[in-house]
């Protein structure tokens, strides 16, 4: 069963795809828009990439504050998420996503990606962390439950 991972931001929603096993997660692209609330395209290309990959599932960050309250990006985020589940009819999962953008800045910095180009990576790096911190947390829930039988 595959898996789609999305960060989705004002103006861009990166994207990732786990493996056929459910193990890791790959970015695929980022997908832009020139306002935020133009968003019929980009449901669209969703709905592509669900199909083209046989995506069953679909992990949506989840941008809390650092003291676990919801702002406004993590409403729009639910917003989105409610268009996710009637335009694809897919079970939407809301993932902490604190800190992944972040993460993915390290890396990109760390692979001495420059400056000037990280914006091009970034939301689909964060993407990949989304959606890997969502596959870790399920196989690790599968290898407690064996452990318990």
């Amino acid at each position: 069963m595959r898996i789609i991972g999305l960060d989705y931001g004002t103006k861009t929603v990166g994207v990732a795809i786990s493996d056929a096993l459910g193990f890791t997660a790959q970015g695929i692209e980022t997908i832009q828009r020139k306002e935020e609330n133009k968003l019929r395209r980009t449901l669209a290309r969703i709905e592509e990439l669900i199909s083209e990959y046989g995506v069953e599932k679909i992990v949506l960050g989840f941008p809390k504050h650092m003291n676990n309250d919801i702002g406004e990006r993590a409403e729009k985020a639910l917003e989105f998420r409610d268009m996710l589940t009637r335009r694809t009819g897919l079970e939407v999962i809301m993932w902490d996503e604190r800190l992944t953008t972040v993460e993915a800045e390290r890396v990109l910095i760390e692979s001495n990606v420059r400056r000037e180009n990280r914006k091009k990576y970034i939301d689909k790096i964060a993407a990949v962390f989304i959606l890997q911190g969502y596959l870790d947390s399920e196989y690790l829930k599968r290898e407690n439950q064996k452990e318990q039988e």
